[in-house]
């Protein structure tokens, strides 16, 4: 079973910063592709990035592309989101989960809030 555990939420001002953390646990974390995902109130989960087994391959929704890096400490099972210049419109549930090159997730964290006030 493969528990995927986040943090680093919280609430910030409009033009700031945050970083999130998600740690698995799980003996083959480098065989994954690790995802960031996020959901406002009354809207549908959305792609935010990824990072293949390498972390020099990654991957943004257009909203946070330049903003936003994802990371990945192997050695840590732990990939991580740097969130730079934040937009109110930022705010939202931020979920990271474990999957294939594919595209394909099988397991998802709890999710922690991120609120960006303006």
């Amino acid at each position: 079973q493969v528990q995927l555990v986040e943090s680093g939420g919280g609430l910030v001002q409009a033009g700031g910063s945050l970083r999130l953390s998600c740690v698995a646990s799980v003996r083959t974390f480098s065989t994954y592709a690790m995802g960031w995902f996020r959901q406002a109130p009354g809207k549908e989960r959305e792609f935010v990035a990824r990072a293949l087994r390498s972390a020099t391959n990654t991957y943004y929704a257009d909203s946070v592309k330049g903003r936003f890096t994802i990371s990945r400490d192997n050695a840590k099972n732990t990939v991580y989101l740097q969130m730079n210049s934040l937009k109110p419109e930022d705010t939202a549930v931020y979920y990271c989960a474990a999957g294939d090159s594919s595209g394909s997730y099988y397991h998802w964290g709890q999710g922690t809030q991120v609120t960006v006030s303006s």
